[in-house]
């Protein structure tokens, strides 16, 4: 196949986003042939595959052709992408070099221009990185002021995403959103260029999860999921695809699946280089074993993701918490309150550090704590973080001894959570409202709510909830204990006696045992009677 052949097969190939296909015919071309059009889709196809030395090749090879023919512009950009690729490598001293350049090539053009604005982006993100919000959102609005004028669609997006980024840390949550769902507008369009759609993708399914507007992050995680799966052999942005994936399948309890996505992203960063991507997916499939009780494989995780540059917190708490290492909890969770400034960063502490100081039994500070968290969430309006804070508000409200006070916000956290579909925060919310019942003194809702959170955990394999689940229900139920809850059960759904000893591997005469001792706890003197209360009491 000749060069023009090759050529026209590499375009046919990128304009069907097959990468592959037009990686292995550009590569296959001499350098020396390609045009800056040419390389530069031999840039994008490689950095799509996963080639990011052939990206950065590539763009170098553009760059010097556009400065031997004084085409500053152009120039300029082919400085500015590899400014981004080698940013997004972690090469940053590099990276800002070529950056460098690429303001130094457009300092003598006096008009403003189109090249400008993917300088500006850079210096924007150093503005986001360093706290410097008011600064960003100037640069932001300018470069979505410049995309529109020169109507490049890239451009324009990366300036509503970035506004809409900054707009979130500084609290300004549904105006922020608002901008993010603009700029995803583009990508819905078709307008917008491959490398520069799955930037933005992941940056606003990110930016949504940062703020618990959990359904957003959903609907869009399944959009680049989608996106991702249209286009054969794509590697960068497959990994943050994994991760989302996974935290909605967490949200929705599905823990199995979400430790296998968690699993699969942290492979594909590792692959890639990106070590503190691969530490956050580690530390997300620490979480999701330490809610299942599997706390050994809980702490192996963290230790990783800490291996990897990334601070598994406040998942590594609330880990020593469940193991008993309350002061370890307790002082974490303050240094981590006492460094985390904007509403974003406390918002994600904020229902963590209420568990622990409950816990620690600093109920003045687990007050003020819910007490913020309820400021935000009202100011966010996500529906997760308004359940997060209503868990929050009853524990720290039981916790003062007034648990009229802790009900309602446990029964909202317990309605929000059903509404998004998350059995595991529910089922915790219900053993809340269960726990608010019985200091109230009605123990037959005390029970019937503890039984369902109880069924729920176990359904889902949490078995550090399931035991203290059953630690609640010694005290309720009628006094039954564990097995004897489940021996009535299977009294009320018709069972005999030898079929129940079947069901639950026992003994005919240890099921003897257990009715005998249900009849007199429950004062009832037939299997009729016992079946009536299970009925009366919602125990099936």
């Amino acid at each position: 196949m000749g060069i023009v052949d090759d050529l026209v097969s590499a375009r046919e190939a990128f304009e069907r986003r097959e990468w592959a296909a037009a990686y292995d015919r550009l590569s296959e071309v001499d350098p020396s042939a390609l045009g800056t059009d040419e390389l530069m889709k031999l840039a994008t196809a490689s950095y799509l595959v996963g080639q990011r030395d052939a990206t950065v090749r590539a763009l170098q090879r553009a760059y010097q052709i556009n400065e031997d023919a004084s085409d500053k512009r152009t120039a300029s950009l082919c400085a500015s992408w590899l400014g981004t690729v080698l940013t997004l490598s972690g090469e940053m001293a590099v990276a800002s070099g070529w950056v460098a350049r690429a303001k130094r090539l457009l300092e003598a053009e006096p008009e403003e221009l189109r090249e400008r604005g993917y300088v500006l982006v850079h210096e924007e993100f150093e503005c986001l990185h360093s706290g410097d919000f008011a600064a960003g959102r100037l640069i932001a609005a300018r470069i979505t002021e410049i995309g529109r004028r020169f109507h490049d669609a890239d451009l324009v997006a990366i300036g509503l995403m970035s506004q809409g980024r900054l707009l979130l840390h500084i609290g300004k949550v549904r105006e922020g959103l608002a901008l993010l769902d603009e700029a995803m507008v583009g990508i819905a369009a078709g307008e917008l260029s491959p490398i520069i759609a799955g930037m933005v993708y992941c940056s606003v399914v990110e930016s949504c999860q940062e703020v618990s507007d959990l359904e957003r992050a959903e609907v869009w995680t399944g959009a680049l999921s989608r996106w991702c799966n249209l286009q054969p052999g794509l590697v960068p942005f497959t990994g943050q695809c994994a991760v989302h994936r996974g935290q909605i399948m967490r949200l929705h309890s599905a823990f199995p699946h979400a430790l296998e996505e968690f699993e699969l992203a942290h492979r594909r960063y590792a692959v890639s280089g990106w070590s503190p991507a691969a530490g956050l997916a580690l530390a997300e499939r620490g979480d999701v074993h330490r809610v299942l009780g599997e706390y050994s494989a809980a702490e192996e995780a963290y230790r990783q993701a800490t291996r990897f540059g990334h601070e598994p917190q406040p998942g590594l708490a609330l880990l020593w918490l469940a193991r008993g290492r309350t002061a370890a909890a307790l002082g974490a969770v303050r240094r981590l309150l006492g460094e985390a400034g904007g509403p974003v960063q406390r918002s994600r502490l904020l229902p963590a550090a209420v568990q622990i100081l409950v816990a620690s039994g600093e109920v003045d500070e687990a007050r003020a704590a819910a007490e913020e968290l309820a400021r935000i969430a009202d100011d966010f309006g996500s529906t997760a973080l308004r359940a997060m804070s209503g868990y929050a508000s009853g524990l720290a409200e039981l916790a003062s001894g007034a648990p009229a006070d802790a009900l309602t916000p446990a029964r909202r956290a317990w309605e929000l959570w059903h509404e998004l579909n998350s059995p595991y925060e529910a089922a915790r919310a219900r053993l809340l409202m269960g726990t608010c019942f019985r200091a109230l003194g009605d123990e037959e809702s005390a029970t019937t709510a503890l039984l369902a959170a109880r069924q729920t955990f176990e359904e889902l394999g949490a078995q550090s909830q399931v035991i203290e689940a059953d630690k609640l229900l010694r005290h309720t139920a009628g006094g039954l204990t564990r097995r004897e809850v489940e021996v009535l059960r299977l009294v009320a759904a018709g069972r005999s006696n030898p079929e129940i000893a079947r069901e639950l591997v026992l003994s005919e005469k240890t099921v003897a045992r257990h009715l005998s001792n249900i009849f007199t706890k429950l004062d009832v003197s037939s299997r009729t009677a016992a079946a009536a209360y299970a009925f009366a009491h919602e125990l099936v």
